[in-house]
This record gives C-alpha cells, structure tokens and sequence, in this order.
C-alpha cells in the first residue's frame, strides 16, 4: 500500500550539515551502539518492530542510523556510540539477528541529538501528541529555546507548537486516554476548552461512553461553557446491539470504530494514528501481500 509523506522542511541535514549524504557511512556492530537519553519516543509498538524485522531480514537495513562517539573516560567499558536518530530501526535490526549496521557518526551536542530525534520522529509520524509536546517542552527547559525557536528548528509552525504544549495542562486521566487512543487529538483539544477539571472529566467520559466525534464533543463543551447545561448529554444514543458491532469491529482491527446507523443506512468510522496504524487495518481488512 502506498502512502505519501510530506517533508517538515527541516531534516537531519539541516541541524547536522553533511548528515544526509552517502558519504562516511561504515558498519558498526549493534552491541556497540546504545540508546538516546532524549529520544522523545517513549512506546514502540511489538507487532511493528517485529513487522520491521522481518523486512530487514529479508531486504537488510536500507537507511544508516545516525551515531554519535560517546565520551567513555573514566569507564572502562561501554558501547562506543550513542543513538542520534533511528532507535526503532537500531531495535529491529537486533531482533532480525543482524551483527553489524550501517551507522553514520556525526559530532553533536545534547540539543542537537533532541533535536534530531524530534525530527526524524515527527517526519516519520511515531510520535503520540504528548510524546512531542513533551518534547518541545523539554527544549523549552533544559536549554533556554522559545517557542519559536523550538518550531524554527523542527520546521513547524509557532503556533502548532504551542497548540502542542497546550496538551500538558490536561488532567492525567485525560493524557491517559489520549495515550491509550480512547480519545483522539482533536477531542483531548476541545477538552481545553473547559478549565473545570471535573467537568473535563465528565465530557470525557461521555466520549467514551457515546462514541462522541470532536464536533459532538466540541458542541457538548459549548453548551456548558455558555452554561446550556451543567450535565454533559451525549448527542446521539446508541442500541446495545450498535455498540455490540463497534465492540466487535475495535477487536477484530485493533483500533477506535465508531458505527453510526440511520433509516437509509449509516457509516463506519475506522480512526487510525500513524501511517503503521493504517498499514495494519489495510492488511486486516484487504489481506496482508495485497
């Protein structure tokens, strides 16, 4: 299946020049190779890495990982480089048994290895929401950037970086939901909207249980931030025997459903969150080698 991807206009060449060329690139072996303290991506699906595996195995690793020399004084012994960029691939290549991957070793700096990270993670879309605005957060904190620093260097917009941070101030038991995929980005967004927390709480809640879309949650926060109403009405109701089918939609394909009927028919709403995601639900449904 083939999908488009649409470039940040700021990649690993543009923060470490020389970074995308050919040039420099020698095999090192995995063992010698550890991980990025600052890697912004904190879950790495199993089903993915082991699909990536078997397509090393087959094809070999057709993209070096970007390394930097790690400063070992004082030990006496430690893997010799440090991830800049590509962990997952690093990951896979181990699990298809291969000994030595092609690396190539740039000089950077504590910042510039977030920042490469953050990069190559939001062009490749690995990163949940919060992944990333924890991220920009972090550039924010430890090394003194503005938010328009921060979208200068991972080419996005200022103001899609500070929409981004707006998630952090969402409750836990929100972020929760957002993490796990209950809710989606636009439906944590409109949460925002309400500075109740309780009241975040019980739209959330009536999301999950109504099968709320964003506009039906962004109508329910409007009505009780104009005071229309000091309890969350969900507005669509749903059969036992609809919220059966989405039952059993969401575990056949492993993902949000969302059914909706009416006299003359309806429609099914199958959500998916990376390009992986939708590569899974096309193998489900169509049948993988399709």
């Amino acid at each position: 299946m083939t999908t488009s991807r649409h470039g940040l206009g700021k990649g690993l060449g543009a923060l470490i020049p020389g970074a995308e060329r050919s040039a420099g690139i020698t095999q090192v072996a995995v063992s010698e190779i550890t991980t990025n303290p600052r890697q912004p991506r904190h879950e790495i699906p199993a089903v993915s890495l082991q699909e990536l595996a078997e397509s090393i195995r087959e094809h070999g690793l057709l993209q070096p990982l970007i390394v930097t020399r790690r400063d070992l004084a004082g030990e006496e012994q430690g893997p010799r480089y440090q991830l800049i960029a590509g962990e997952r691939r690093w990951r896979a290549a181990a699990l298809a048994g291969l000994d030595t991957v092609p690396v190539l070793i740039k000089e950077a700096t504590p910042q510039q290895t977030l920042e490469l990270a953050l990069v190559e993670n939001i062009q490749r879309a690995d990163l949940n929401p919060l992944e990333e605005a924890n991220a920009y957060q972090q550039l924010i904190d430890e090394f003194g950037l503005t938010q328009e620093q921060v979208a200068e260097r991972v080419g996005k917009s200022r103001v899609a970086v500070a929409n981004a941070l707006r998630l952090l101030r969402l409750v836990d038991e929100i972020k929760q939901a957002l993490l796990s995929r209950r809710i989606s980005e636009g439906h944590a967004r409109a949460l925002l909207s309400l500075t109740n927390a309780h009241q975040q709480l019980r739209v959330l809640r009536a999301i999950e249980k109504d099968g709320l879309s964003v506009r039906q949650a962004e109508e329910l926060v409007r009505r009780l931030t104009a005071g229309e109403g000091d309890k969350p009405r969900p507005t669509t109701t749903q059969a036992p025997e609809t919220r059966a089918l989405e039952d059993r939609f969401r575990s056949a394909l492993g993902t949000k459903v969302n059914l909706f009927r009416s006299k003359r028919g309806g429609k099914l709403v199958i959500h998916f969150y990376s390009e992986e995601g939708l590569q899974s639900i096309f193998d489900r449904i169509v049948g993988e080698g399709l």
